[in-house]
């Protein structure tokens, strides 16, 4: 791993706990809801909720489908009694299957987009029930390759992993006590049988988050990443999912017919003191 990568988990934690606990608060919540799949970077999130608000004022919400793997149930029940936090078991089968019933000859990619957004509608109504907030789980590394559900997995209102690489949040979950069977399994977001992100992007996270660092970072161009001794390829690849995937990273994009258009002109907290 190249040294930039490494991090200070000590200060990154005392950092994010503040963060976590002062977007929440100013806003006159104190709970937070999780969607808890069994994997780093949920736990991560989990944990740091746990230590930001207290762990009765995290909800961990696991969301299985019938396709699940049983190991990914058990581990989110694990990081719920690790960290105290209360948990619930939402089962998403019957809500999704009532919609593809419909449609029966919808591919993996399809299923997938409807789980993940069947789950962020499960969250946001279990926020709520318990008058809290969604924490994100998302990590930079995915938002950069848009590997990613838009108004699934990466909807939430704060997200403290998103400025975080995998590797990163891999160093983080170790720091804050995350399992280590959870955190040494291969990523997946379990939305069929035998999924695997790194298969299905075709490269490693270790692999493709030096790039990452250099090319968003560092502002390397593919010249300069070549030189570094990548391959030209995978630099294009990696390149073109950035640049395809731009629409995911951003708010909608509003006409601008006003003096004052929402979220260019006028930012809340820059204008209303928040």
């Amino acid at each position: 791993m190249n040294n930039e990568l490494e991090t200070n988990p000590e200060l990154v934690t005392d950092i994010l706990t503040r963060f976590i606990h002062e977007e929440v608060t100013k806003i006159g919540f104190n709970r937070v809801v999780v969607g808890i799949s069994g994997g780093v970077d949920s736990s991560a999130s989990a944990f740091l909720a746990a230590r930001a608000l207290g762990k009765e004022n995290v909800w961990g919400i696991i969301m299985p489908y019938k396709t699940s793997s049983p190991e990914s149930i058990r581990h989110g029940e694990m990081v719920a009694r690790k960290t105290g936090i209360r948990s619930e078991v939402v089962e998403i089968t019957p809500m999704v299957d009532a919609y593809f019933d419909k449609y029966p000859d919808a591919g993996n990619n399809r299923r997938g987009n409807v789980m993940a957004r069947q789950r962020m509608v499960v969250l946001y109504d279990k926020s709520a029930e318990h008058e809290a907030l969604v924490l994100g789980t998302s990590n930079k590394t995915e938002s950069l390759l848009g590997y990613t559900t838009l108004w699934g997995d990466m909807a939430c209102a704060i997200n403290p992993l998103g400025d975080l690489y995998k590797t990163q949040v891999w160093q983080l979950a170790q720091y804050l006590g995350v399992p280590d069977e959870i955190i040494g399994k291969p990523p997946s977001a379990d939305l069929w049988i035998g999924q695997t992100d790194e298969a299905e992007l075709g490269f490693t996270y270790r692999e493709v988050d030096r790039v990452l660092y250099l090319m968003v970072d560092k502002r390397f161009a593919i010249r300069e990443l070549v030189e570094a001794g990548y391959e030209e390829n995978f630099i294009r690849k990696v390149f073109e999912k950035i640049q395809r995937t731009q629409y995911k990273r951003r708010m909608p994009v509003v006409a601008k017919l006003s003096h004052r258009t929402v979220d260019r002109d006028f930012r809340y907290p820059r204008d209303w003191g928040v």
